[in-house]
């Protein structure tokens, strides 16, 4: 695919999930709820987790900020929710790397589907807390109730 087509697929797909989350809201039964802010461009998200067998049954977020976080929040929950905790673990790792431009197999870039995406942000060391935040929040609710581990 050509430079200008990924661009366009990329402002289409940030732009599409900042402007329609999915999974947007509170969870009313939660196995967990964290908010992180991002005192740098004031992004505060609030992800809610609800675990069922080990396993990632929904997973929302609310919150404010710029068009990154939301989006990069939206496809979070796209990709993360009905996975089994431990392989969620390993993606949420898998997408920082990609993030801070570190390289990351073919099967784990197939398996975050459209997050890849954001990967771009890694040209932009300033928008990395912006699309990691979400991410961050929910690893941490992962590792609070001691479920996956995470290398």
């Amino acid at each position: 695919m050509g430079l200008a087509k990924l661009n366009q697929l990329y402002r289409e797909v940030i732009l599409d999930h900042a402007q329609n989350p999915r999974h947007h809201g509170d969870l009313t039964k939660a196995s967990g709820t964290l908010t992180l802010r991002n005192p740098t461009c004031g992004d505060v998200i609030n992800v809610s987790v609800l675990i069922r067998d080990n396993q990632i049954a929904d997973v929302t977020f609310s919150g404010t900020g710029c068009t990154i976080s939301q989006a990069s929040a939206s496809l979070m929950t796209t990709v993360l929710i009905h996975q089994p905790v431990d392989q969620a673990r390993q993606l949420i790792l898998a997408f920082s790397h990609l993030i801070t431009g570190q390289p990351i197999s073919e099967q784990l870039e197939e398996q975050l589907g459209d997050a890849v995406l954001v990967g771009s942000v890694a040209e932009f060391p300033t928008r990395i807390k912006c699309a990691a935040l979400a991410w961050h929040a929910l690893d941490n609710l992962l590792a609070q109730k001691g479920v996956g581990n995470h290398d």
